[in-house]
């Protein structure tokens, strides 16, 4: 009996919760537009935001959303607004203000000063027509008015629930019109999930002198030397103009050993393997990795563009496996 009655109560919640957001899916108007334009026009300044209690949470989600998603921003404590932070706040920046009644004495400082400020543009983010924050807003968003989800309406749920979804619309709305992409994206998340599935074969390849690479003219013996010395087991072998002819791994190396008894003065020319497999520096590593695992290789020569011939670098399954990739 009781399982059931809390499964009753969550669902209560849950369906109070989704009301809300049908109400703001309906209030989205031309005030949400005109936010939208007055954000993607900052040029010169920042993106602050504000809130208290409850919404003062909900407003560190959205410069965070903001920040990740190609909207630098970042969250002013509106406490210490008035004890020194304020100054944090310069020409031609953008404040948005949080509060569902658009009265918390906290932020009453923080729209006094921007008011003040003619080249700040104050945005206020509330439910009340008539409260301070929206009469002096230079933009606003006139929240709906809801019932909070839990008992007598008063514990901010269905409220912080809207705010949650109106800052993300409002991210994302911007994020599409900058053009900002999942490439973006993993600048900004360079130890997330997405960003690991979106490494190139640039982000891990190896270049310049890590390269093992030798002459196609060389001896045998040298190219020992080199494959002992990079512990690589390829070599990457190059004719005078500095294409990539072929390439020698070190299983190459044992079969030649075992079918010449002179091996050490033969000509790499003529025992490489030519026309190795190559791949684009942009290509992303997974793909590098099934295409090793197909045709049963541990590396690959990078090239750029459609230079094929012109290897800028190594990638190395070792390399793909150690970033998780796979």
């Amino acid at each position: 009996m009781q399982a059931k009655k809390i499964k009753k109560i969550a669902k209560e919640v849950i369906k109070f919760e989704i009301n809300a957001l049908n109400f703001l899916k309906r209030n989205i108007n031309e005030s949400f537009s005109n936010i939208v334009r007055i954000i993607l026009n900052c040029k010169n300044g920042k993106i602050i935001i504000s809130g208290v209690g409850k919404s003062g949470i909900i407003a560190r989600k959205w410069a965070a959303t903001f920040s990740s998603t190609g909207t630098p921003s970042f969250f002013l404590d509106a406490t210490n607004a008035s004890h020194g932070d304020m100054g944090q706040i310069t020409s031609n920046d953008i404040v948005i203000l949080i509060s569902n009644s658009g009265e918390s004495d906290e932020l009453k400082n923080i729209i006094q000063y921007a008011s003040r400020n003619k080249n700040i543009t104050l945005i206020g983010i509330t439910s009340k027509k008539d409260s301070i924050l929206y009469k002096n807003s230079d933009a606003s968003f006139l929240m709906p008015s809801i019932k909070e989800a839990g008992p007598e309406n008063i514990v901010p749920t269905s409220s912080t629930t809207n705010q949650l979804a109106l800052g993300d619309a409002i991210a994302i709305s911007c994020m599409k019109f900058k053009n900002f992409t999942k490439y973006d994206f993993k600048k900004f998340h360079p130890s997330g999930t997405l960003s690991i599935k979106l490494k190139t074969v640039g982000d891990l390849m190896m270049k310049g002198r890590k390269l093992p690479v030798v002459k196609e003219n060389a001896k045998m013996k040298k190219a020992l030397k080199i494959i002992n010395d990079k512990k690589l087991g390829v070599l990457i072998i190059k004719n005078e103009n500095g294409d990539t002819t072929g390439i020698i791994t070190d299983g190459d190396l044992r079969r030649i050993t075992q079918k010449y008894k002179k091996f050490e003065d033969l000509s790499l020319k003529k025992v490489m393997k030519r026309n190795p497999i190559t791949i684009g520096v942009d290509v992303l590593a997974a793909t590098a990795l099934s295409i090793m695992n197909l045709k049963k290789i541990t590396s690959l020569c990078v090239h750029k563009e459609k230079r094929r011939k012109k290897t800028i670098g190594l990638i190395h399954m070792h390399d793909i496996l150690k970033s998780n990739i796979s």
